[in-house]
């Protein structure tokens, strides 16, 4: 399974580094900074834990996932008309209807109900560029990410995807606040993927050093936890005594330059995972080399 949309900053090319430290079980699994869910998906397949708490605050992504568990038939009924619109025009055209669809969204939202507010923004982010999450002024501060490559051939979206996500989430806790209200009270599998420091991704939040300590503070303390971030210094290894961390090199596309007209200029960096796992006695092995 794959997440519902491309997000910058999502982990499902960094699931190979983390499967060496993952725990043996999850029973209960908590994930504050959702974004595209690439981790509860690898979390649900494998371990298909009885509680599950996802949580983002950014309450415009929250609300899609919040409609396709409550509302899958008219999401879909909404998603599919869209899509029987957008599918036949010209190139010229369908970027004609993203940006009507866009100016629609950010200003006319009021008028509709939650399912159709959050089709629409799901169908923008099939469509938008490269998984970027942007909000502009002249989009009256919601998402205004430019039109992407429209090249869709038979389909935007995957109706196995859109179900597969209706059933994960029956059973999850789904909720649009900070980190911290998220986890009261939560005792289980923690999965931190904040904004990255000095991120150039506008999430529509903001995210500081100072928020990052408190949140390895908390993490210090948990008995399973994973907390991921860029890392291209040493800033995480002089705040992280009790955690054991691990490096993963890693190239991100998002905001890349383009360098001639097939190919585009990569930005390498490396991530950083930090962990504690209370069932790791066959992990030991793999701690600390960087």
């Amino acid at each position: 399974m794959k997440p519902l949309f491309m997000w910058a900053g999502g982990k499902k090319k960094m699931l190979k580094h983390y499967l060496p430290y993952m725990p043996q079980t999850v029973d209960t699994y908590c994930e504050p900074f959702f974004g595209g869910g690439a981790m509860f998906i690898h979390v649900m397949d494998k371990y298909k834990p009885t509680t599950t708490y996802i949580n983002d605050i950014n309450e415009d992504i929250v609300r899609i996932y919040r409609m396709i568990k409550e509302h899958h038939d008219e999401f879909l009924s909404i998603m599919t008309k869209y899509e029987s619109d957008y599918l036949p025009r010209s190139k010229p055209d369908r970027k004609t209807f993203y940006f009507d669809l866009r100016h629609q969204h950010a200003y006319d939202y009021k008028e509709w109900n939650e399912v159709k507010e959050a089709a629409t923004l799901y169908f923008l982010m099939k469509t938008g560029f490269n998984g970027i999450y942007q909000l502009n002024k002249n989009t009256n501060g919601r998402y205004g990410t430019p039109s992407g490559l429209l090249n869709q051939k038979d389909k935007v979206f995957d109706r196995g995807v859109l179900e597969w996500w209706e059933e994960a989430l029956q059973n999850a806790t789904i909720t649009s606040c900070d980190w911290s209200e998220s986890v009261q009270g939560v005792d289980g599998f923690f999965f931190f993927d904040p904004p990255y420091r000095d991120s150039f991704a506008d999430y529509g939040n903001g995210f500081t050093d100072e928020d990052l300590l408190k949140l390895i503070d908390f993490s210090k303390d948990r008995k399973d936890v994973f907390l991921a971030n860029r890392a291209d210094d040493d800033w995480f290894e002089k705040r992280t005594s009790g955690m054991s961390y691990q490096y993963f090199p890693v190239t991100y596309t998002a905001g890349r330059k383009k360098i001639t007209e097939d190919g585009f200029e990569a930005k390498p960096s490396r991530e950083i995972l930090l962990y504690n796992i209370s069932d790791k006695s066959d992990l030991t092995s793999f701690e600390n080399n960087a």
